[in-house]
């Protein structure tokens, strides 16, 4: 199983996320790029992810929702900003309400992917996300996001291992 080294910076209001995994970048994009791909490791374990819409190019949207143990859904979007396939990816990454509508009342990231050769078998994959405040950060900490992450990105090997 790859690592997941999660690093926390407070005062800079930014986690980073980086995995090296057994797969050329092409095939490590198609984790993003293929919402049936996305869904299978989005939704950290017990929450799977179901894809509603994936628009995956510039100015486009995805949204989503994660079910829980007990039937609840937690809704989430992505606007998407800039795709540069298969290395680079910018979005912003914010929590819905029941509609499906964006929660203001809860923090928004900007998210940058990058998927970068090591070598001819291995890839990095990083995810930076940047809030606005500390507080911000420290409000999705306490919600579990670095677990949840963690969890999340610790499931594609398995997938990677289906090819």
């Amino acid at each position: 199983m790859s690592a997941v080294d999660i690093t926390k910076d407070l005062e800079h209001a930014t986690l980073v996320v980086t995995s090296v995994f057994p797969a050329p970048p092409e095939r490590v994009w198609q984790l993003w790029a293929d919402p049936r791909q996305l869904e299978r490791w989005w939704g950290p374990e017990p929450y799977p992810a179901t894809v509603v819409d994936h628009d995956l190019r510039s100015d486009g949207h995805v949204s989503y929702y994660m079910t829980g143990p007990e039937g609840d859904q937690h809704k989430g979007y992505w606007r998407v900003l800039e795709v540069e396939p298969p290395t680079r990816l910018v979005l912003v990454d914010g929590f819905a309400d029941a509609d499906g509508e964006p929660d203001d009342d809860l923090p928004t990231s900007r998210t940058e992917v990058t998927i970068e050769p090591l070598d001819d078998t291995r890839t990095r994959m990083t995810l930076t996300s940047i809030y606005d405040t500390t507080a911000e950060l420290e409000q999705v900490l306490a919600m579990g996001m670095e677990e949840g992450i963690r969890t999340a990105v610790g499931q594609i090997d398995a997938l990677l291992a289906e090819d």
